[in-house]
């Protein structure tokens, strides 16, 4: 063992001692012991944890990088995963996500059959003449039971490789999904939960009952069950028509469009992609630096298409008519009445208030463009559409001289990660400590587990990081809640567990994953929302963490964003993957300017999509089709007149997942604005304003109105003025 240090040569005589105490045979012993030996790498021991460290722990090691100071943390994300060496001694896996069920795909049959079975119970106490419990508490608890497994198998349906996994957990959502439809049509439980909620129960609640019980009888009004069995039965023919209209159109909003090639102009048929005589448009090409090729896939890709005008017309009368079989004059006014606005009234003021505010701030930034244009195109410098996105992203390289190459090598994924955790532990005293997973517990092998933990309180729940691209993983970044907090009868807490999954490239050889700039600021914002998961200590799962109103939810997300443009941020983490080197500062300096370069004209055009979404989903009958109601608002709300000919609303798939509520974005970012500027501006490492963040705001998810939250962190009522303030104020920062 000559070849290793004291310190590795100390592991790997405690792995083999290990071995000889399981008394196997001389012949089974010598043959593990080589494993052993021949699975460890040649010692290169820096400062901080070796590869052994992890062989001794029974799995193969990561590789080492050239940089000695990596943390723990930085070093299990910058490492190339290798396939981990199973030690258990024929010792059965942990089973997915550590439930011994799911050591096998057949597991989620046993779990939905266990669910059923703990429904059928809670709803029998509930309906008990002899109920002990506040009938809140046992309808939590029958939502966490339904829940765990609902919101797991969402998750493994989608991100699990294994099809015969995908299949199983699908099978199981579909069934929960038909529960959860029964018990909302459970007329006995929904009055019993009713006259709680208006007379009081057998036993004594606060505050936050109230709330939740109001939640969960909207939730139950919302499927219609308050109303007579014939209008109820028109409702649930209505929302099954919806939902297969807004499916479709999610998949036409998708679709690629065959175009006969010889209609191209010859120099354009090279551009695309070609099946048989047709030229193959899949995108709107805006990064494409031609101007035609962009033209060309503009006006193609959004022509208007009359089977995808029939399902977006049949989605959104479908919806009206839903509102008012429930009592709502508009579908807008249904889904905005538990939200941070409340009603439509109030988001459309935001919205023509902004937009009033946006356009003199809006024409600086297309004068900047068109200065571009017009060195590259002189003969056609008017700006169209389909340039916004090419011309934005050259003004910004030529001003800031951005170029995402020599940024990336400062930003691998483990001193991003390390840089969060640096960010976390300032501000609310916690951190992120990677753990090493059991087998059988992760998907994939490139799956990291962190545990988040507070110095003093312990370990606040788990964040699974699904990071990196591979075969068929959907190409999203998003955060799934796996298991939601609550407080448990024996006043222990359900701590929270959630996955991130995002697309980043995989590390290579001895490189290892590194970032551009956007997928740095993508990490960031989905770390808001798992940490908004992670700190949430709710007395109900109903409401914990992101379990809020969709234009509160974004808020922490949207904060993040702030934190990651911030210069003192950013240089407190960014070094070169090889030599250590920090950021120079001209470049963190250059690329935190960039990121508020032209924002004004970004966030018109976000206006101009709510404004939209607002009045699709407002009164009915619509006084137009869509294409011209869309016509319309954008030459009165956006810079650029609309292009006959074009129908863009029929690509934009945030109609159905969003309907009223695409402001969500836009409102979320003017409160985050606001804290902010009043909270962390002058210091974003502030552990008093962390502490006062994390107390008023994320720790009570949905289980308090986000008005009131936001109140108290601020210190002041939210009005429109107030919120287009913060944005304006952001912009002129």
């Amino acid at each position: 063992m000559a070849e290793y240090c004291r310190a590795c040569r100390h592991l790997i005589s405690r792995k083999i001692s290990g071995i000889q105490n399981r008394k196997i045979s001389t012949r089974n012993l010598q043959t593990w012991k080589s494993a052993v030996l021949r699975k460890a790498t040649r010692c290169k021991h820096k400062t901080v944890a070796t590869p052994l460290e992890q062989l001794a722990s029974g799995w193969l090691p990561r590789q080492q990088r050239s940089v000695s100071t990596w943390s723990p943390l930085a070093a299990a994300f910058n490492a190339k995963p290798l396939r981990k060496l199973d030690f258990s001694f024929g010792t059965q896996d942990t089973g997915l996500f550590g439930i011994p069920q799911l050591r096998h795909h057949t597991g989620f049959h046993l779990l939905r059959e266990d669910v059923e079975n703990e429904v059928d119970d809670l709803v029998a106490e509930a309906m008990s003449p002899g109920r002990s419990r506040k009938m809140v508490q046992i309808l939590d608890q029958l939502s966490d039971s339904i829940c765990r497994v609902a919101d797991m198998s969402d998750f493994v349906r989608v991100g699990h490789p294994d099809h015969s996994y995908t299949e199983a957990a699908k099978e199981t959502f579909l069934k929960l999904s038909e529960l959860v439809e029964k018990l909302n049509t459970n007329v006995k439980l929904y009055k019993s939960l009713k006259d709680v909620i208006q007379h009081g129960d057998i036993v004594d609640t606060d505050a936050v009952d109230q709330i939740v019980g109001e939640l969960l009888v909207f939730d139950f009004e919302q499927s219609g069950i308050h109303l007579d069995e014939q209008t109820r039965e028109q409702f649930v023919c209505l929302n099954d028509s919806i939902l297969a209209s807004g499916s479709f159109f999610m998949q036409g909003a998708q679709k690629h469009v065959p175009f006969v090639k010889d209609r191209l102009p010859s120099h354009l048929q090279h551009c695309f992609s070609v099946a048989g005589s047709n030229a193959l448009i899949t995108g709107m090409h805006s990064d494409h630096p031609d101007n035609a090729v962009r033209e060309a896939a503009y006006r193609i890709y959004l022509r208007p298409d009359s089977h995808q005008l029939d399902l977006l017309q049949g989605v959104l009368d479908g919806r009206n008519s839903l509102a008012k079989l429930v009592g709502f004059e508009t579908y807008a006014h249904r889904e905005l009445k538990r939200t941070m606005a409340q009603n439509p009234e109030t988001v459309m003021k935001f919205l023509e208030t902004l937009a009033d505010q946006l356009r003199s701030r809006v024409k600086t930034d297309f004068e900047e463009m068109q200065r571009i244009k017009l060195k590259e195109q002189p003969s056609d410098f008017e700006l169209k559409p389909w340039d916004i996105p090419y011309y934005s992203a050259l003004a910004k390289q030529a001003k800031w001289h951005i170029d995402n190459s020599q940024y990336a090598p400062y930003f691998s994924v483990g001193v991003c990660m390390e840089g969060l955790n640096n960010l976390f532990s300032q501000l609310f005293n916690v951190t992120l400590q990677h753990e090493e997973t059991s087998p059988g517990e992760v998907w994939s092998d490139d799956v990291l587990k962190l545990a988040v933990v507070h110095q003093s309180e312990g370990v606040f729940g788990y964040i699974y990081c699904d990071f990196f691209e591979r075969g068929e993983k959907p190409n999203q970044d998003c955060h799934f809640t796996i298991q939601g907090g609550r407080q448990k009868e024996d006043d222990t807490y359900q701590l929270p567990i959630v996955v991130l999954m995002l697309n980043f490239p995989a590390p290579q050889g001895r490189t290892p994953s590194l970032l551009t700039p956007g997928m740095m600021e993508n990490l960031f914002h989905e770390f808001g929302h798992a940490m908004h998961s992670m700190l949430g200590r709710t007395k109900y799962q109903h409401v914990t963490g992101t379990r809020c109103p969709t234009d509160f939810a974004e808020v922490p997300s949207m904060l993040m964003e702030y934190f990651i443009s911030d210069p003192r941020v950013l240089s407190s983490f960014a070094r070169h993957y090889k030599t250590g080197e920090p950021l120079p500062e001209v470049m963190v300096h250059s690329l935190c300017n960039a990121w508020k370069m032209l924002e004004a004209s970004m966030m018109q055009l976000q206006v101009f999509y709510a404004i939209v979404d607002q009045v699709y989903h407002g009164k009915h009958p619509l006084p137009k089709s869509t294409t011209d109601i869309m016509a319309d608002i954008q030459n009165k709300y956006y810079a650029l007149p609309h292009v006959p000919g074009t129908a863009w609303q029929l690509r934009f798939g945030h109609l159905v997942t969003y309907g009223a509520k695409y402001y969500s974005y836009l409102m979320s970012r003017a409160v985050a604005a606001g804290i902010w500027h009043k909270c962390f501006k002058s210091d974003p490492f502030s552990r008093t304003m962390g502490e006062r963040y994390r107390r008023e705001m994320l720790a009570h998810g949905g289980g308090k109105p986000p008005g009131e939250l936001v109140q108290a962190m601020l210190g002041e009522s939210l009005t429109t003025d107030k919120l287009v303030q913060s944005l304006m104020e952001d912009l002129d920062s």
